[in-house]
């Protein structure tokens, strides 16, 4: 049984070695994966066509810079799919990528079987892509609870919701279990977790404002500490960016270090992003803070949704304070800050949120083996020539 997969990013590749997993443990058949994934895809037997940290970029203006590159990858890959034939062909995430190739492949191959995992963020942006989806794909597993409804709503493909592979994290089952123990706050210094992100640009157009609040914290809550992860990718920027901070946090290293620092952090100051979700249910009352790229600001009415962000998408209401641009004041989110740090009501309000947010992202079973359920059955379709169902949508 052949399945490829088109992962174009970091968080992606994860996913879609935790499927390729379970397709393994799932199938009878022997399953030789082919496509694009990255090192996590690597350890479970796929040989990239290349390598997927070209396509890991982010912003229009990025992407306009790489164009003709991108435009060359896609092409290779169309006709790598197309020779290949595979019986399922799998796209995650990577929207503008992997949804061109995934149409490019259907016309040549009409009867290809293609599912997507992590489909746009139709509920924040561009909700026309859902269009453009159902044109390429047969059927979309999401991550979020709400999105089965959003696909329906904008003329999306039969949509599942799969759960989110962070319900599965032992880091933050850890983290939980360790926050059910009574633990008295009043007894340590308040602690700070500042994020701010994983990607150059993000921490080009953030570092110097979130350098500024924590100073502006710090005059307002002396004791306060800060703790800031940095992945090994993007550390020297970091550090070159802390010389211009006023006061300094400590700079953790390492993937154990970063969950410790959610399991011991009383607030966060964070870019906006999936980290938002990641702090939502390790139960750390946040902050969200975002710029974009220029090019990107200039495209900023294509954004259509309430928030941006994700624990207030899940809860239907506001509830992570959310600054953009000219609302990123230091001033006010030092303000915000210290709200959350102390036994106020801001802070009650968030933790009961949380609360409903992992309630109402429970599943049966975890993503990875719903996904790979779902691909095998269309896998067998595929072989025994059987016409491709009208697969109802659920949530």
């Amino acid at each position: 049984m052949k399945i490829a997969f088109l992962v174009g990013e970091e968080s992606a590749d994860r996913i879609g070695a935790d499927v390729l997993k379970h397709l393994r443990e799932q199938s009878a058949a022997e399953i030789e994966a082919i496509g694009l994934g990255g090192t996590a895809m690597r350890e479970q037997g796929l040989e990239s066509l290349f390598d997927i940290e070209e396509l890991s970029i982010i912003g229009v203006g990025a992407i306009v810079a790489r164009l003709p590159s991108l435009l060359g990858r896609l092409r290779q890959t169309v006709r790598y799919l197309v020779a290949q034939r595979p019986d399922v062909i799998v796209t995650i995430d990577s929207f503008t990528f992997t949804n061109r190739v995934a149409l490019k492949v259907r016309k040549a191959l009409p009867s290809a079987r293609i599912v997507n995992i992590v489909p746009p963020a139709i509920w924040a942006y561009r909700p026309k892509r859902a269009e453009q989806l159902a044109l390429a794909v047969d059927r979309s597993l999401c991550l979020f609870p709400f999105e089965p409804e959003a696909m329906q709503r904008y003329g999306g493909p039969p949509a599942t919701y799969i759960g989110h592979p962070l319900m599965s994290e032992p880091h933050l089952r850890r983290i939980m279990e360790k926050r059910s123990e009574p633990a008295d706050r009043s007894a340590r210094s308040p602690r700070l977790l500042i994020l701010p992100g994983s990607r150059r640009g993000e921490i080009h157009r953030l570092m110097d404002d979130f350098g500024r609040t924590f100073a502006e914290l710090k005059s307002r809550v002396p004791a306060v500490e800060a703790v800031l992860p940095a992945v090994p990718r993007v550390r020297a920027l970091i550090e070159d960016k802390l010389r211009q901070w006023p006061v300094q946090p400590t700079l953790l290293d390492g993937e154990d270090a970063k969950w410790e620092a959610f399991a011991t952090s009383d607030a966060a100051l964070a870019a906006s992003g999936t980290v938002a979700l990641e702090l939502a249910l390790a139960d750390v009352p946040m902050v969200l803070a975002y710029r974009l790229d220029p090019l990107s600001y200039q495209l900023r009415h294509l954004m259509t949704g309430w928030t941006a962000a994700l624990p207030n998408f899940i809860a239907g209401h506001p509830l992570v304070p959310e600054h953009f641009h000219d609302m990123v004041v230091p001033e006010m989110l030092a303000r915000k800050l210290e709200r959350l740090l102390a036994p106020k009501p801001e802070r009650a309000a968030q933790l009961a949120g949380f609360r409903d947010i992992r309630e109402r992202m429970l599943v049966p079973e975890p993503p990875g083996e719903a996904a790979a359920r779902i691909i095998l059955q269309m896998a067998d379709e595929a072989q025994t020539g059987a016409e491709a169902p009208v697969v109802g949508r659920s949530s």
